[in-house]
């Protein structure tokens, strides 16, 4: 039988489980699928998902490093991107960007310079 692929889960390192449930639960909408630690006073390591979108979130240095960039396939980017705005999150107001390859992008960086761009196809003239 040939290999076959299913769907990859990227692993982002955080630093504050404050500041990355602000971030991506009361800002971007994620919802918490699982958290795990060892013990109660160990690293958390934590999953996350924003419909089919899902993330790994980690607080333990080995994990991962931070600066990493995930891209999330996105339908609606314009009506996401309004929602976003009008939470009015002091740590940022995302743009979006009209790409020469028939996209538009979002790049919203996270508090431990993780970036997620959402991207959507643009509509090809028919």
């Amino acid at each position: 039988m040939p290999p076959q692929f299913a769907k990859t889960t990227p692993i982002l390192r955080m630093f504050d489980v404050r500041k990355a449930r602000e971030f991506y639960l009361d800002f971007l909408g994620f919802k918490v699928d699982f958290e795990h630690r060892f013990e109660p006073d160990l690293p958390l390591y934590m999953g996350i998902s924003l419909g089919s979108a899902v993330l790994h979130l980690s607080e333990h240095h080995g994990s991962c490093s931070p600066g990493a960039r995930v891209i999330i396939e996105t339908t609606g980017l314009a009506d996401y991107q309004a929602g976003l705005l009008a939470k009015s999150y002091g740590y940022a107001r995302p743009g979006l960007e009209h790409q020469p390859w028939g996209a538009t992008t979002m790049t919203v960086t996270d508090p431990f310079y993780n970036a997620l761009v959402f991207s959507e196809e643009d509509e090809t003239p028919t």
